[in-house]
């Protein structure tokens, strides 16, 4: 017998099935994830942990940042056709398998384990720059991650 089959799912039991694969094509950034300099975005924060939360549970999740990976928006067809008709204003783009699912914010820790096939997370755990009582309010100064009065970055 070449191998035991999973009755519940009609595979065979070592069987691996293709790994999702989500990317995420963001808005140019100072940085790789946009947490630096003195004005911290708090949903860069947020996606941030997501992801690192989605990969640390077997999720593969790639991000890329226009600014510093110019070349992988332009040989995406579907993120360069994006950029051409909506512009920048519309990223991030999320795709998983080469499927748009999402544009104009990042994802949730929820999409991401839906989208990468893992269980729910579970509590929010993600950290917080913001005070609770500032937590959602717009300042001058939430322009990016090196935006504030100085316009310095790291």
């Amino acid at each position: 017998m070449a191998g035991t089959i999973d009755t519940a799912s009609s595979q065979p039991a070592d069987y691996e099935a293709p790994m999702t694969n989500i990317q995420i094509f963001e808005p140019g950034l100072c940085c790789g994830t946009g947490i630096c300099g003195v004005d911290v975005d708090q949903q860069l924060v947020d996606v941030s942990a997501d992801i690192d939360w989605a990969t640390s549970a077997g999720g593969s999740v790639s991000r890329f940042n226009l600014a510093q990976e110019p070349l992988a928006f332009a040989e995406n067809e579907t993120v360069r056709t994006f950029l051409h008709t909506v512009g920048q204003e519309g990223l991030p783009v999320t795709m998983v398998d080469g499927a748009t699912v999402l544009t104009g914010r990042y994802p949730s820790r929820p999409e991401l384990a839906k989208w990468a096939g893992l269980g729910a997370p579970a509590v929010e755990d993600r950290p917080s720059l913001l005070s609770p009582d500032t937590a959602g309010e717009s300042t001058a100064s939430d322009a990016g991650c090196c935006g504030g009065a100085s316009g310095s970055c790291c």
